[in-house]
């Protein structure tokens, strides 16, 4: 195979590829189309450069070592997604005196959450400054989830085959992270709490 051909394979062919013969020059090239998605989604999490820089490195040696579990029922990019914001999830829970970095989160994104919120009226009138804030007091699961769907725009079924759970159950923590967002939005925008 030459290096033009590798850079021309599918992600799920060079998965495919990689796991066959532990290649690591082939992981480099999966790598290369990566990394900086990857590092995006680690600087979110991270308290500053060189900590999302170790997140990323950290993501793919771990993607390296589970690339097998890889069943190629989602598309290879949202099976990473979800790996890299599971990784940063529980690397946040190991560090619980960690703050997730609040400038993670885009104005966009947060105003997405409010667009295709069931027509939830709380939502809509929720102001994306005090929202952001509000988003650090949900637990880093309610915000994995949350962050998928309306700053990745995940579909429903990529969520589902993503995180390796039901249809309903994706439905279920998205409904339950939003109406957690909801009442802390309300207990902050009431009682002027402080971050």
């Amino acid at each position: 195979m030459t290096p033009t051909d590798v850079h021309t394979l599918t992600d799920e062919a060079l998965v495919e590829a990689i796991v066959k013969d532990n290649n690591t020059l082939l992981f480099e090239v999966l790598y290369d189309r990566y990394a900086s998605m990857v590092y995006n989604k680690c600087y979110g999490f991270a308290n500053g450069v060189d900590e999302a820089k170790d997140l990323t490195q950290d993501v793919f040696l771990r993607v390296f070592v589970k690339l097998g579990s890889f069943k190629g029922r989602s598309k290879f990019s949202t099976w990473l997604y979800a790996f890299t914001y599971n990784h940063c999830v529980n690397y946040v829970t190991r560090n619980t005196a960690k703050k997730i970095e609040k400038k993670s989160i885009s104005s966009d994104s947060i105003e997405n959450i409010g667009e295709d919120v069931d027509s939830t009226r709380e939502f809509q009138n929720m102001r994306v400054e005090k929202l952001k804030k509000v988003m650090e007091l949900i637990s880093p699961d309610e915000k994995m989830i949350l962050l998928l769907k309306y700053e990745d725009n995940l579909t429903i079924k990529e969520l589902s085959e993503a995180l390796d759970i039901g249809e309903s159950a994706v439905k279920m923590r998205l409904k339950r992270a939003k109406e957690k967002l909801v009442q802390k939005y309300e207990n902050y925008t009431k009682n002027g709490e402080s971050i």
